[in-house]
């Protein structure tokens, strides 16, 4: 979109701040000519992209990604931080989404409604369809910046709804890119526009009328605000962050569970809202299992995310930098032990940390901290442990490791988590699985296809025969 604003934003290198584009923001004005062109798209029923469309725009987009695989995932380590290893991922994980939602657009159908049950209801015959809610508003964040705009836009291309996207602006480019090529794979003119417009007009573009779904990936303050924007009968996914807590009891296989769990916690630097963020060990293995994840995670690499070898970029901003080294030395200033890290390596990086208990009502035990950092506690007593897992009042995702059926079936009905993770680390997903937080941790459940289930109506037509 062109803008005749002269107000712009540069995009920097997260590790280096290396400048790498200027943007120009989206005016008000310009801002609500998209919102009109993408209303105007949906009011035209007769104009809407049928499946065969939609599944033909979405196989060449996803031909396209995955011809320039490399370069777009320099791009978003570049401008996000993410090890180019894992940013790699992310890209093949947006082929494999898109794929996802091709295949869920067959599933996009309604039921048929039971009819002559009663005296009233003979000679009917009612199914109900589906078919797209109207405009969907996509604001997304910065930890995932290509796969994020998958989850939020190709699902609503998919569900045949005219969309929306502001993508962070710490992170536009690789939505740019998204948008570029679904243009190119022939994706009609309107049917997906990106905004680089301010907090204020963003704002009023929630409040409208004719936004009919938002789907909001970011922090909890922001989300539940602009949930109470929404005009009424319009609908939200917010999806916030969590305190991820891992139970590790005495007969769990301690090896396995080390390169899971510090995966978990230092992949893209901490920076994912299910991240392993707190661990509760029991004593008998206390000792054993601080000692070699203490050594694993003294053992990853971090600097800069464009070196293959990396396995742990930078945050980021220097801010994020600043605010994760205050709440380290609040813990340790408050009597946790620091077993390694706790330190900037540089103003854009932070060390790999590791605490050992610190106080309950510590930072780092009651907020997500969004960095480096795990910090271990120990315990004698099972049900102590997941009550203090459950403490914070986030419910997200959350892990338990341990050899005993009977442990696993109780305790992963406990702790509090829209999942639970069984021997495995609390960062584990898949596109196709639910996925969502609860409470303070977000709103409605995500994975492509119940996010595109969201993003329709189901609607419902009764016949009268007097031959029924």
């Amino acid at each position: 979109m062109t803008s005749d604003s002269t107000k712009t934003f540069d995009v920097k290198s997260a590790f280096d701040e290396t400048p790498l584009q200027t943007f120009s923001y989206t005016t008000e004005a310009e801002a609500f000519a998209a919102l009109d062109r993408a209303h105007a798209l949906f009011r035209d029923r007769a104009g809407w992209l049928d499946a065969p469309t939609r599944i033909a725009v979405l196989r060449r987009f996803a031909a396209l990604v995955e011809a320039q695989t490399e370069a777009l995932a320099r791009q978003a380590a570049a401008e996000g931080g993410k090890p180019l290893k894992d940013s790699r991922v992310e890209i093949v994980r947006a082929v494999n989404g898109v794929e996802v939602a091709i295949a869920e657009i067959a599933h996009l159908v309604g039921t048929e409604i039971p009819m002559g049950l009663t005296a009233s209801s003979a000679h009917r015959f009612a199914h109900t369809y589906r078919e797209p809610r109207g405009v969907v508003l996509a604001i997304s964040a910065f930890n995932h910046p290509f796969n994020l705009i998958i989850h939020q836009v190709i699902t609503a291309i998919a569900a045949g709804c005219p969309v929306l996207v502001k993508p962070a602006s710490a992170t536009p480019m690789s939505c740019v890119t998204v948008v570029k090529l679904l243009a190119e794979a022939g994706l009609p003119a309107g049917w997906c526009q990106i905004l680089h417009n301010d907090n204020d007009v963003t704002e009023k573009l929630v409040g409208d009328r004719r936004v009919s779904f938002l789907t909001f990936i970011g922090s909890a303050r922001v989300g539940w605000y602009l949930r109470s924007k929404l005009a009424p009968g319009a609908v939200c996914a917010l999806e916030h962050g969590g305190v991820a807590p891992v139970i590790v009891d005495a007969t769990a296989d301690i090896d396995d569970s080390i390169p899971l769990l510090t995966r978990g916690g230092f992949y893209h630097a901490g920076q994912v809202c299910v991240s392993v963020q707190r661990i509760y060990l029991h004593k008998d293995i206390a000792a054993d299992f601080t000692r070699k994840f203490v050594a694993a995670a003294g053992a990853l690499k971090t600097g800069d995310p464009l070196d293959a070898s990396t396995d742990v970029g930078p945050l980021i901003s220097r801010r994020e930098v600043e605010r994760v080294d205050a709440w380290v030395q609040e813990a340790v200033a408050s009597g946790a032990k620091l077993l390694c890290g706790g330190h900037k390596l540089s103003e854009t990086t932070y060390a790999p940390t590791v605490l050992q208990d610190p106080p309950a009502d510590a930072r780092v035990s009651q907020e997500e901290i969004f960095g480096p950092v795990v910090a271990l506690y120990t315990y004698e007593d099972l049900d102590d442990a997941i009550e203090r897992a459950n403490a914070p009042e986030v419910f997200f995702q959350a892990a338990l490791f341990t050899r005993d059926l009977d442990t696993a079936l109780s305790v992963s009905r406990r702790l509090h988590g829209m999942a639970v993770m069984v021997n495995d680390h609390c960062a584990f997903r898949v596109d196709w699985m639910p996925f969502g937080g609860h409470s303070q941790s977000g709103l409605g459940i995500g994975g492509i296809g119940h996010s595109m289930k969201d993003m329709t109506l189901e609607r419902m037509v009764v016949f009268r025969s007097k031959l029924l």
